[in-house]
Protein backbone atom coordinates (compact mmCIF):
# COMPACT_ATOMS: atom_id res chain seq x y z
CA UNK A 1 0.00 0.00 0.00
CA UNK A 2 1.40 3.46 -0.73
CA UNK A 3 2.66 5.61 1.96
CA UNK A 4 -0.43 8.22 1.84
CA UNK A 5 0.45 10.61 5.05
CA UNK A 6 -0.31 13.89 4.94
CA UNK A 7 1.00 16.26 7.48
CA UNK A 8 -1.89 18.87 6.72
CA UNK A 9 -4.84 19.24 8.83
CA UNK A 10 -8.01 20.66 8.14
CA UNK A 11 -10.58 22.02 10.54
CA UNK A 12 -14.23 21.09 9.59
CA UNK A 13 -17.33 23.12 11.16
CA UNK A 14 -20.43 21.81 10.48
CA UNK A 15 -23.01 21.19 12.33
CA UNK A 16 -25.14 18.60 10.58
CA UNK A 17 -23.92 15.08 11.53
CA UNK A 18 -24.15 13.65 7.86
CA UNK A 19 -22.49 16.08 6.06
CA UNK A 20 -19.73 16.81 8.70
CA UNK A 21 -19.11 12.67 8.43
CA UNK A 22 -19.22 13.31 4.26
CA UNK A 23 -16.34 15.81 4.51
CA UNK A 24 -14.50 13.89 7.04
CA UNK A 25 -14.61 10.74 4.95
CA UNK A 26 -13.61 12.75 1.72
CA UNK A 27 -10.46 14.96 3.12
CA UNK A 28 -9.30 11.85 4.67
CA UNK A 29 -9.18 10.42 0.67
CA UNK A 30 -7.30 13.10 -0.47
CA UNK A 31 -4.67 12.43 2.34
CA UNK A 32 -5.53 15.21 5.18
CA UNK A 33 -5.78 14.95 8.64
CA UNK A 34 -8.98 15.78 9.72
CA UNK A 35 -10.40 17.98 13.18
CA UNK A 36 -13.86 18.13 13.70
CA UNK A 37 -16.42 21.05 15.42
CA UNK A 38 -20.17 21.15 15.96
CA UNK A 39 -20.74 24.88 15.73
CA UNK A 40 -18.67 28.32 15.53
CA UNK A 41 -18.23 28.10 19.36
CA UNK A 42 -16.52 24.97 19.20
CA UNK A 43 -14.11 26.34 15.85
CA UNK A 44 -12.97 29.21 17.62
CA UNK A 45 -11.77 26.86 20.59
CA UNK A 46 -10.45 24.33 18.60
CA UNK A 47 -7.82 27.37 16.97
CA UNK A 48 -7.44 28.77 20.53
CA UNK A 49 -6.24 25.65 22.06
CA UNK A 50 -5.09 23.23 19.46
CA UNK A 51 -1.22 22.55 19.07
CA UNK A 52 -2.37 21.99 15.40
CA UNK A 53 -1.34 24.29 12.76
CA UNK A 54 -4.41 23.98 10.28
CA UNK A 55 -3.99 24.04 6.84
CA UNK A 56 -7.50 25.25 5.80
CA UNK A 57 -10.85 25.35 7.38
CA UNK A 58 -14.02 24.61 6.06
CA UNK A 59 -16.89 26.11 7.68
CA UNK A 60 -20.78 26.09 7.50
CA UNK A 61 -22.84 29.63 7.56
CA UNK A 62 -25.57 28.45 9.37
CA UNK A 63 -24.37 26.60 12.88
CA UNK A 64 -26.21 26.94 16.16
CA UNK A 65 -25.12 28.97 19.10
CA UNK A 66 -22.57 30.90 16.76
CA UNK A 67 -23.59 31.42 12.84
CA UNK A 68 -20.66 31.02 10.19
CA UNK A 69 -20.18 34.39 9.13
CA UNK A 70 -19.71 35.65 12.98
CA UNK A 71 -17.74 32.46 13.49
CA UNK A 72 -15.15 33.99 9.91
CA UNK A 73 -15.04 37.64 11.42
CA UNK A 74 -13.56 36.11 14.79
CA UNK A 75 -11.40 34.00 12.80
CA UNK A 76 -9.75 36.86 11.02
CA UNK A 77 -9.17 38.63 14.05
CA UNK A 78 -7.04 35.27 15.67
CA UNK A 79 -5.33 34.51 11.77
CA UNK A 80 -5.78 37.06 8.79
CA UNK A 81 -3.41 33.83 7.21
CA UNK A 82 -5.70 30.67 7.45
CA UNK A 83 -7.73 30.07 4.14
CA UNK A 84 -11.33 29.54 5.17
CA UNK A 85 -13.46 28.00 2.55
CA UNK A 86 -17.24 28.85 3.32
CA UNK A 87 -20.01 26.12 2.50
CA UNK A 88 -23.36 26.59 2.29
CA UNK A 89 -26.77 25.30 1.18
CA UNK A 90 -28.06 28.61 0.73
CA UNK A 91 -25.84 29.62 -2.59
CA UNK A 92 -27.35 33.26 -2.73
CA UNK A 93 -25.24 36.02 -4.24
CA UNK A 94 -25.66 37.76 -0.66
CA UNK A 95 -24.52 34.99 1.02
CA UNK A 96 -21.43 34.27 -1.51
CA UNK A 97 -20.83 38.18 -0.96
CA UNK A 98 -21.24 38.48 2.86
CA UNK A 99 -18.53 35.76 3.45
CA UNK A 100 -16.22 36.98 0.95
CA UNK A 101 -16.28 40.60 2.71
CA UNK A 102 -15.50 39.00 5.76
CA UNK A 103 -12.48 36.95 4.74
CA UNK A 104 -13.68 34.33 3.26
CA UNK A 105 -11.37 32.23 0.93
CA UNK A 106 -13.73 30.31 -1.03
CA UNK A 107 -17.44 29.21 -1.31
CA UNK A 108 -19.00 25.77 -1.85
CA UNK A 109 -22.78 25.05 -2.27
CA UNK A 110 -24.22 22.13 -1.17
CA UNK A 111 -23.96 19.04 -1.70
CA UNK A 112 -20.27 19.27 -2.17
CA UNK A 113 -19.06 16.98 -5.13
CA UNK A 114 -15.30 15.56 -4.27
CA UNK A 115 -13.74 17.28 -7.44
CA UNK A 116 -15.28 20.70 -5.84
CA UNK A 117 -13.88 20.14 -2.59
CA UNK A 118 -10.48 18.89 -4.08
CA UNK A 119 -10.34 21.73 -6.40
CA UNK A 120 -10.77 24.29 -3.58
CA UNK A 121 -8.64 23.34 -0.88
CA UNK A 122 -5.97 22.98 -3.79
CA UNK A 123 -6.67 26.91 -4.77
CA UNK A 124 -6.51 27.71 -1.13
CA UNK A 125 -3.20 26.19 -0.78
CA UNK A 126 -1.98 27.54 -3.25
CA UNK A 127 -3.35 31.19 -2.30
CA UNK A 128 -1.50 30.85 0.86
CA UNK A 129 1.54 30.68 -1.05
CA UNK A 130 2.30 26.50 -0.31
CA UNK A 131 2.86 24.39 -3.01
CA UNK A 132 0.26 21.62 -3.46
CA UNK A 133 1.27 18.40 -3.10
CA UNK A 134 -1.56 15.68 -3.57
CA UNK A 135 -0.46 12.39 -1.75
CA UNK A 136 1.28 9.83 -3.01
CA UNK A 137 -0.76 6.93 -5.17
CA UNK A 138 -0.87 4.32 -7.44
CA UNK A 139 -1.13 6.37 -10.35
CA UNK A 140 -0.49 3.32 -12.78
CA UNK A 141 -3.10 0.69 -11.80
CA UNK A 142 -2.62 -2.58 -14.07
CA UNK A 143 -6.47 -2.87 -15.19
CA UNK A 144 -7.65 -6.46 -15.48
CA UNK A 145 -10.86 -5.42 -17.41
CA UNK A 146 -11.39 -3.59 -20.40
CA UNK A 147 -12.52 -0.22 -19.98
CA UNK A 148 -12.39 1.88 -22.67
CA UNK A 149 -10.12 4.37 -25.10
CA UNK A 150 -13.24 6.70 -24.47
CA UNK A 151 -11.88 9.74 -22.44
CA UNK A 152 -14.71 9.35 -20.20
CA UNK A 153 -13.44 6.17 -19.90
CA UNK A 154 -9.65 6.54 -19.55
CA UNK A 155 -10.90 9.24 -16.70
CA UNK A 156 -13.04 6.27 -15.08
CA UNK A 157 -9.67 4.00 -15.26
CA UNK A 158 -7.15 6.45 -13.75
CA UNK A 159 -9.71 7.55 -10.81
CA UNK A 160 -9.85 3.72 -10.16
CA UNK A 161 -6.16 3.42 -9.58
CA UNK A 162 -6.29 6.80 -7.50
CA UNK A 163 -9.09 5.78 -4.57
CA UNK A 164 -8.28 2.15 -4.91
CA UNK A 165 -6.50 1.77 -1.89
CA UNK A 166 -8.04 4.64 0.08
CA UNK A 167 -11.42 2.67 -0.31
CA UNK A 168 -13.90 5.62 0.20
CA UNK A 169 -17.29 4.70 -0.58
CA UNK A 170 -18.45 5.11 -4.39
CA UNK A 171 -21.73 5.33 -6.03
CA UNK A 172 -21.64 4.58 -9.49
CA UNK A 173 -24.56 5.73 -11.45
CA UNK A 174 -25.35 5.00 -15.20
CA UNK A 175 -27.60 2.99 -17.59
CA UNK A 176 -28.23 -0.41 -17.34
CA UNK A 177 -25.76 -2.80 -19.14
CA UNK A 178 -23.53 0.33 -19.32
CA UNK A 179 -20.59 -1.49 -16.88
CA UNK A 180 -21.29 -0.80 -13.48
CA UNK A 181 -20.59 -4.05 -11.75
CA UNK A 182 -17.32 -4.37 -13.79
CA UNK A 183 -16.31 -1.05 -12.57
CA UNK A 184 -17.17 -2.06 -8.62
CA UNK A 185 -15.35 -5.27 -9.49
CA UNK A 186 -12.64 -3.11 -10.69
CA UNK A 187 -12.43 -1.53 -7.59
CA UNK A 188 -12.57 -4.49 -5.31
CA UNK A 189 -9.63 -6.01 -7.50
CA UNK A 190 -7.48 -3.01 -6.58
CA UNK A 191 -8.04 -2.92 -2.98
CA UNK A 192 -6.41 -4.05 0.03
CA UNK A 193 -9.68 -6.43 0.37
CA UNK A 194 -8.39 -7.83 -3.33
CA UNK A 195 -8.79 -11.66 -1.72
CA UNK A 196 -11.93 -11.44 0.69
CA UNK A 197 -15.19 -11.69 -0.36
CA UNK A 198 -16.70 -9.61 -3.37
CA UNK A 199 -20.79 -10.50 -2.63
CA UNK A 200 -23.21 -8.35 -4.71
CA UNK A 201 -26.90 -8.09 -4.02
CA UNK A 202 -29.12 -6.49 -6.69
CA UNK A 203 -32.10 -4.50 -4.65
CA UNK A 204 -34.59 -4.02 -7.26
CA UNK A 205 -35.13 -8.03 -7.78
CA UNK A 206 -36.21 -8.84 -4.61
CA UNK A 207 -39.07 -7.90 -1.90
CA UNK A 208 -37.84 -5.52 0.70
CA UNK A 209 -38.13 -8.79 3.33
CA UNK A 210 -36.02 -11.00 0.91
CA UNK A 211 -33.43 -7.98 0.74
CA UNK A 212 -32.94 -7.22 4.75
CA UNK A 213 -32.89 -10.74 5.20
CA UNK A 214 -30.04 -11.34 2.47
CA UNK A 215 -27.68 -8.37 3.87
CA UNK A 216 -28.61 -9.05 7.77
CA UNK A 217 -28.91 -12.83 8.13
CA UNK A 218 -31.93 -14.06 10.91
CA UNK A 219 -32.33 -15.92 13.84
CA UNK A 220 -33.88 -19.38 14.17
CA UNK A 221 -37.80 -18.49 14.54
CA UNK A 222 -37.76 -15.08 13.12
CA UNK A 223 -40.67 -15.75 10.62
CA UNK A 224 -42.65 -18.26 9.34
CA UNK A 225 -40.20 -20.63 7.48
CA UNK A 226 -37.10 -19.38 9.41
CA UNK A 227 -36.03 -23.35 10.71
CA UNK A 228 -32.45 -22.43 11.13
CA UNK A 229 -30.49 -19.41 11.88
CA UNK A 230 -28.98 -17.73 8.27
CA UNK A 231 -25.68 -15.18 8.20
CA UNK A 232 -26.30 -12.44 5.85
CA UNK A 233 -23.76 -10.73 3.48
CA UNK A 234 -22.55 -8.76 6.09
CA UNK A 235 -21.59 -11.54 8.03
CA UNK A 236 -19.54 -13.28 4.91
CA UNK A 237 -18.58 -10.36 3.67
CA UNK A 238 -16.43 -9.39 6.52
CA UNK A 239 -13.34 -8.16 5.42
CA UNK A 240 -14.59 -7.92 1.95
CA UNK A 241 -16.98 -5.23 0.04
CA UNK A 242 -20.44 -5.31 -1.02
CA UNK A 243 -21.78 -4.36 -4.21
CA UNK A 244 -25.91 -2.95 -3.77
CA UNK A 245 -26.76 -3.02 -7.03
CA UNK A 246 -29.81 -0.41 -7.81
CA UNK A 247 -29.82 0.95 -4.52
CA UNK A 248 -32.10 3.59 -5.60
CA UNK A 249 -34.89 1.02 -5.55
CA UNK A 250 -34.18 0.04 -1.76
CA UNK A 251 -37.16 0.47 0.48
CA UNK A 252 -36.82 3.90 2.44
CA UNK A 253 -37.31 1.89 5.67
CA UNK A 254 -34.15 -0.19 4.92
CA UNK A 255 -32.24 2.39 3.72
CA UNK A 256 -32.12 3.37 7.69
CA UNK A 257 -31.10 0.40 8.70
CA UNK A 258 -27.85 0.09 6.02
CA UNK A 259 -27.36 3.94 7.18
CA UNK A 260 -26.80 1.93 10.39
CA UNK A 261 -24.37 -0.04 9.66
CA UNK A 262 -22.40 2.03 7.61
CA UNK A 263 -22.07 4.50 10.36
CA UNK A 264 -21.50 2.03 13.54
CA UNK A 265 -20.12 -0.79 11.39
CA UNK A 266 -22.29 -3.08 13.48
CA UNK A 267 -26.06 -4.76 13.17
CA UNK A 268 -28.57 -7.41 14.10
CA UNK A 269 -30.05 -10.03 12.74
CA UNK A 270 -33.48 -10.07 12.01
CA UNK A 271 -34.77 -11.83 15.43
CA UNK A 272 -31.52 -11.72 17.08
CA UNK A 273 -30.64 -9.85 19.96
CA UNK A 274 -26.77 -10.11 19.41
CA UNK A 275 -25.02 -7.25 17.81
CA UNK A 276 -22.69 -8.31 14.90
CA UNK A 277 -19.19 -6.03 14.39
CA UNK A 278 -18.51 -6.32 10.57
CA UNK A 279 -15.49 -4.63 8.51
CA UNK A 280 -17.17 -4.22 5.03
CA UNK A 281 -16.92 -1.87 2.34
CA UNK A 282 -19.92 -0.89 0.57
CA UNK A 283 -20.19 -0.11 -3.49
CA UNK A 284 -23.44 1.27 -4.30
CA UNK A 285 -24.51 0.99 -8.24
CA UNK A 286 -27.88 2.86 -9.56
CA UNK A 287 -29.42 4.14 -12.50
CA UNK A 288 -32.00 6.59 -10.96
CA UNK A 289 -31.46 10.05 -10.49
CA UNK A 290 -30.99 9.85 -6.65
CA UNK A 291 -31.51 13.24 -6.22
CA UNK A 292 -34.54 13.65 -7.96
CA UNK A 293 -35.30 10.63 -5.77
CA UNK A 294 -34.17 12.87 -2.81
CA UNK A 295 -36.86 15.73 -3.51
CA UNK A 296 -39.28 13.03 -3.90
CA UNK A 297 -38.42 11.59 -0.43
CA UNK A 298 -37.82 8.25 -2.26
CA UNK A 299 -34.29 8.22 -0.85
CA UNK A 300 -32.62 9.41 2.07
CA UNK A 301 -30.29 12.72 1.94
CA UNK A 302 -28.62 11.25 4.63
CA UNK A 303 -27.51 8.18 3.51
CA UNK A 304 -26.83 9.76 -0.43
CA UNK A 305 -23.69 11.81 1.43
CA UNK A 306 -22.61 8.31 3.06
CA UNK A 307 -22.50 6.56 0.02
CA UNK A 308 -21.63 9.65 -2.49
CA UNK A 309 -18.29 10.31 -1.31
CA UNK A 310 -16.99 9.04 -4.59
CA UNK A 311 -19.21 9.11 -7.59
CA UNK A 312 -18.40 7.42 -10.78
CA UNK A 313 -20.90 7.81 -13.69
CA UNK A 314 -20.48 6.10 -16.58
CA UNK A 315 -21.02 6.85 -20.32
CA UNK A 316 -23.83 4.83 -22.58
CA UNK A 317 -21.84 2.76 -25.05
CA UNK A 318 -23.84 5.07 -27.91
CA UNK A 319 -21.47 7.86 -26.87
CA UNK A 320 -18.32 5.65 -26.65
CA UNK A 321 -18.82 4.76 -30.43
CA UNK A 322 -14.62 4.41 -30.08
CA UNK A 323 -14.44 1.58 -27.78
CA UNK A 324 -17.32 -0.31 -29.80
CA UNK A 325 -15.38 -2.70 -32.36
CA UNK A 326 -12.25 -2.74 -29.72
CA UNK A 327 -15.14 -3.87 -26.84
CA UNK A 328 -16.60 -6.41 -29.04
CA UNK A 329 -12.62 -8.24 -30.18
CA UNK A 330 -12.43 -7.97 -26.49
CA UNK A 331 -15.33 -9.98 -25.67
CA UNK A 332 -15.04 -11.96 -28.92
CA UNK A 333 -11.53 -13.61 -27.16
CA UNK A 334 -12.74 -13.65 -23.49
CA UNK A 335 -15.90 -16.00 -25.09
CA UNK A 336 -14.51 -17.57 -27.62
CA UNK A 337 -13.76 -21.69 -27.44
CA UNK A 338 -10.32 -22.94 -26.75
CA UNK A 339 -8.46 -23.57 -30.11
CA UNK A 340 -11.22 -22.19 -32.23
CA UNK A 341 -10.36 -19.09 -34.66
CA UNK A 342 -12.61 -16.09 -34.19
CA UNK A 343 -14.40 -15.18 -36.95
CA UNK A 344 -13.66 -12.07 -38.78
CA UNK A 345 -16.13 -8.80 -38.36
CA UNK A 346 -16.71 -7.45 -42.06
CA UNK A 347 -16.74 -3.87 -43.22
CA UNK A 348 -20.71 -4.54 -43.36
CA UNK A 349 -20.75 -5.74 -39.75
CA UNK A 350 -18.35 -2.84 -38.51
CA UNK A 351 -20.73 -0.28 -40.22
CA UNK A 352 -23.73 -1.87 -38.65
CA UNK A 353 -22.01 -2.19 -35.19
CA UNK A 354 -20.89 1.69 -35.09
CA UNK A 355 -24.81 2.61 -36.57
CA UNK A 356 -26.62 0.72 -33.75
CA UNK A 357 -28.09 2.78 -30.85
CA UNK A 358 -27.03 -0.23 -28.83
CA UNK A 359 -30.38 0.82 -25.61
CA UNK A 360 -28.94 -2.14 -23.92
CA UNK A 361 -25.39 -0.83 -23.82
CA UNK A 362 -22.42 -3.02 -23.02
CA UNK A 363 -24.76 -5.94 -21.93
CA UNK A 364 -26.15 -6.00 -25.58
CA UNK A 365 -23.13 -5.72 -27.31
CA UNK A 366 -21.34 -9.22 -25.06
CA UNK A 367 -24.92 -10.66 -25.96
CA UNK A 368 -24.28 -10.07 -29.70
CA UNK A 369 -20.25 -10.97 -29.25
CA UNK A 370 -21.73 -14.42 -28.02
CA UNK A 371 -24.61 -14.99 -31.00
CA UNK A 372 -21.41 -14.04 -33.35
CA UNK A 373 -18.99 -16.73 -32.26
CA UNK A 374 -21.89 -19.22 -32.71
CA UNK A 375 -23.49 -18.28 -35.92
CA UNK A 376 -20.18 -17.14 -38.02
CA UNK A 377 -22.75 -15.10 -40.06
CA UNK A 378 -21.92 -11.55 -39.96
CA UNK A 379 -23.37 -10.54 -43.23
CA UNK A 380 -27.21 -12.35 -41.43
CA UNK A 381 -26.13 -10.23 -38.48
CA UNK A 382 -24.96 -6.86 -40.21
CA UNK A 383 -29.11 -7.33 -42.18
CA UNK A 384 -30.11 -7.98 -37.87
CA UNK A 385 -28.32 -5.06 -37.27
CA UNK A 386 -29.93 -2.66 -39.53
CA UNK A 387 -33.29 -3.76 -39.46
CA UNK A 388 -33.18 -2.85 -36.08
CA UNK A 389 -31.72 0.94 -37.15
CA UNK A 390 -34.57 1.14 -39.49
CA UNK A 391 -37.27 0.54 -36.80
CA UNK A 392 -35.67 2.60 -34.62
CA UNK A 393 -35.55 5.20 -37.32
CA UNK A 394 -39.08 4.81 -38.13
CA UNK A 395 -40.29 4.42 -34.33
CA UNK A 396 -38.39 7.69 -33.03
CA UNK A 397 -37.87 9.46 -36.48
CA UNK A 398 -37.26 13.34 -35.37
CA UNK A 399 -40.52 15.18 -36.54
CA UNK A 400 -39.03 17.78 -39.13
CA UNK A 401 -40.58 21.39 -39.14
CA UNK A 402 -42.97 20.49 -36.38
CA UNK A 403 -40.94 21.79 -33.52
CA UNK A 404 -37.93 23.65 -34.67
CA UNK A 405 -39.73 25.86 -37.79
CA UNK A 406 -40.12 29.38 -37.15
CA UNK A 407 -43.83 30.08 -35.65
CA UNK A 408 -45.22 31.57 -38.90
CA UNK A 409 -44.28 28.79 -40.94
CA UNK A 410 -46.20 26.07 -38.46
CA UNK A 411 -49.37 28.24 -38.84
CA UNK A 412 -48.79 27.61 -42.61
CA UNK A 413 -48.57 23.72 -42.25
CA UNK A 414 -50.97 22.28 -40.00
CA UNK A 415 -48.93 20.42 -37.24
CA UNK A 416 -50.53 16.44 -37.81
CA UNK A 417 -50.15 16.88 -41.65
CA UNK A 418 -46.27 17.45 -40.51
CA UNK A 419 -46.71 14.48 -38.12
CA UNK A 420 -48.30 11.97 -40.93
CA UNK A 421 -45.05 13.30 -43.31
CA UNK A 422 -42.78 12.92 -41.21
CA UNK A 423 -43.60 9.01 -40.84
CA UNK A 424 -44.57 8.37 -44.11
CA UNK A 425 -40.86 9.07 -44.21
CA UNK A 426 -39.69 7.02 -41.92
CA UNK A 427 -41.82 4.21 -43.02
CA UNK A 428 -39.81 4.65 -46.39
CA UNK A 429 -36.75 4.97 -45.05
CA UNK A 430 -37.30 1.43 -42.83
CA UNK A 431 -38.77 -0.48 -45.85
CA UNK A 432 -35.56 0.78 -48.01
CA UNK A 433 -33.27 0.28 -45.67
CA UNK A 434 -34.59 -3.74 -45.30
CA UNK A 435 -34.68 -4.32 -49.08
CA UNK A 436 -31.38 -2.53 -49.85
CA UNK A 437 -30.01 -5.34 -46.85
CA UNK A 438 -31.84 -8.39 -48.64
CA UNK A 439 -30.89 -7.02 -52.06
CA UNK A 440 -34.23 -6.46 -53.15
CA UNK A 441 -35.65 -9.80 -52.25
CA UNK A 442 -39.01 -8.80 -50.71
CA UNK A 443 -40.14 -11.81 -49.23
CA UNK A 444 -37.06 -11.65 -46.69
CA UNK A 445 -38.02 -8.02 -46.57
CA UNK A 446 -41.02 -9.23 -45.28
CA UNK A 447 -39.99 -11.21 -42.89
CA UNK A 448 -37.23 -9.05 -41.39
CA UNK A 449 -39.95 -6.49 -41.01
CA UNK A 450 -42.20 -9.10 -39.46
CA UNK A 451 -45.36 -7.99 -42.10
CA UNK A 452 -47.64 -10.13 -44.24
CA UNK A 453 -45.59 -10.33 -48.16
CA UNK A 454 -48.76 -8.90 -49.69
CA UNK A 455 -48.77 -6.42 -46.78
CA UNK A 456 -45.29 -5.42 -47.62
CA UNK A 457 -45.95 -5.08 -51.50
CA UNK A 458 -49.08 -3.01 -51.14
CA UNK A 459 -46.84 -0.49 -49.09
CA UNK A 460 -44.63 -0.22 -51.11
CA UNK A 461 -47.41 0.57 -53.75
CA UNK A 462 -48.59 2.98 -51.88
CA UNK A 463 -45.13 4.94 -50.81
CA UNK A 464 -43.93 5.02 -54.23
CA UNK A 465 -41.04 3.20 -53.65
CA UNK A 466 -39.71 1.93 -56.95
CA UNK A 467 -38.26 -1.17 -58.02
CA UNK A 468 -34.34 -0.74 -58.39
CA UNK A 469 -33.12 -4.04 -58.76
CA UNK A 470 -30.65 -5.48 -61.28
CA UNK A 471 -30.82 -7.25 -63.96
CA UNK A 472 -28.79 -9.84 -62.25
CA UNK A 473 -31.99 -9.79 -59.34
CA UNK A 474 -34.86 -9.75 -62.45
CA UNK A 475 -33.58 -13.04 -63.67
CA UNK A 476 -32.92 -14.13 -59.62
CA UNK A 477 -36.06 -17.10 -59.18
CA UNK A 478 -37.51 -16.02 -56.03
CA UNK A 479 -37.90 -12.19 -57.79
CA UNK A 480 -38.82 -14.48 -60.81
CA UNK A 481 -41.91 -16.17 -58.17
CA UNK A 482 -42.58 -12.44 -56.58
CA UNK A 483 -43.03 -11.13 -60.38
CA UNK A 484 -45.62 -13.87 -61.01
CA UNK A 485 -47.45 -12.82 -58.07
CA UNK A 486 -47.57 -9.25 -58.47
CA UNK A 487 -48.87 -9.53 -62.57
CA UNK A 488 -50.43 -12.69 -62.54
CA UNK A 489 -50.67 -15.69 -64.43
CA UNK A 490 -50.92 -14.54 -67.69
CA UNK A 491 -47.90 -12.25 -67.55
CA UNK A 492 -46.08 -14.94 -65.95
CA UNK A 493 -47.11 -17.77 -68.38
CA UNK A 494 -46.18 -15.02 -71.49
CA UNK A 495 -42.58 -14.38 -69.65
CA UNK A 496 -42.45 -18.03 -68.75
CA UNK A 497 -42.52 -18.38 -72.68
CA UNK A 498 -40.83 -15.86 -74.09
CA UNK A 499 -37.83 -17.28 -71.91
Amino acid sequence: MPDVKNSRTILVGEDELEVRGYLEMALKCLGYSVELAQDGDEVLACLQSSRTDFAAILLDIVMPSRDGIDTLREIRRMNSDIPVIVVSGASSTMNIVTAMKNGGTDFLCKPVAHEDLRKAISRALENKGTEFLPPSRNTAPVTRVFLGRNPQMKEIQTLIGQIGWFEPPVLIQGETGSGKEVVARELHAQSPRAHKSFLKLNCAALPTELVESELFGYERGAFTGAFQKKAGMFEMADGGTILLDEIGDMDVRLQAKLLQVLQDHEFQRIGGKETIKVDVRVIAATHRDLEKAIAERSFREDLYYRLNVINIVMPPLRERSEDIIPLAEFLMKKHAPQNVANPAITADLRHAMLSHHWPGNVRELENFVRKFLILREPDSLARELRVKIARRSMMGAAMPDVFTAPAHQIADRPILEQVTRAKRQAETEAILATLNSTRWNRKQAAVLLKIDYKALLYKMKKLGIEDTETQDQRTDPVHLEEQVWRDGPQRGASSESAG
